[in-house]
């Protein structure tokens, strides 16, 4: 049986995402682990812009956008009703991911990276970033998900972010008057859902075995 290949980098915020999708999909692919900074030649011939994932499928048709990636693996087989929230509507967490991967991804990449970008002051984006944070916050008060009483596709294209946030400065974090977000947050990154699409693997290179994901995991 021919399985997709899965482009990867374990830390990547889109490319966790893309795997949480895949993981609940049951969608098998040959995982091939990237290393940024020496990116394989067939990946770059699939997908020129560069960035994980990419998932190339059996027909040879390619998917290179995390939100387009977990689309097509819970579009094929949702077990877990990820597109079908307890409250509100697909097109209502398309909107909230939205916000999440345009104005929250700006302010954290110049909170955590700010030497990277000439002028940025990492104490206004991480206040403005805050902002959208101190927002999920309140859709949280009450329910145990972002939609309702179950995981859905917006609790999980957005874990990964808010968990790179957290990660820069933990303690200013969990200082902050959070305490459903924290939960949240928390609940995520122990479970065996998260664990179980955080195995590391060596850098792919042509020739190399591929590991299957998520079996492999």
């Amino acid at each position: 049986m021919s399985r997709p290949v899965l482009y990867s980098f374990r830390r990547c915020p889109y490319a966790m995402r893309a795997r949480l999708a895949i993981a609940s999909a049951g969608l098998e692919c040959r995982l091939r682990e990237v290393v940024l900074r020496d990116k394989p030649t067939a990946m770059l011939e699939a997908s020129p812009k560069g960035t994980v994932p990419v998932l190339v499928l059996p027909d040879g048709t390619v998917i290179d956008e995390s939100l387009d990636v977990m689309l097509h693996a819970l579009r094929a087989n949702d077990p877990e009703n990820w597109l079908s929230p307890d409250m509100g509507t697909l097109e209502d967490m398309l909107s909230l991911i939205s916000d999440n991967d345009s104005g929250f991804k700006h302010h954290l990449d110049r909170y955590k990276y700010a030497a990277r970008y000439e002028g940025a002051d990492f104490e206004h984006h991480r206040a403005e970033g805050g902002e959208f944070l101190e927002a999920l916050d309140a859709r949280l008060s009450g329910k145990p998900q972002l939609f309702g009483a179950q995981v859905s596709l917006a609790d999980m294209a957005i874990v990964p972010f808010v968990r790179q946030f957290a990660n820069t400065d933990r303690g200013w974090f969990d200082a902050q008057p959070w305490p459903h977000l924290q939960r949240w947050l928390s609940t995520h990154l122990e479970s065996q859902r998260f664990k179980a699409i955080m195995p590391k693997f060596p850098q792919w290179k042509p020739g190399d075995e591929e590991p299957l994901f998520p079996k492999a995991a």
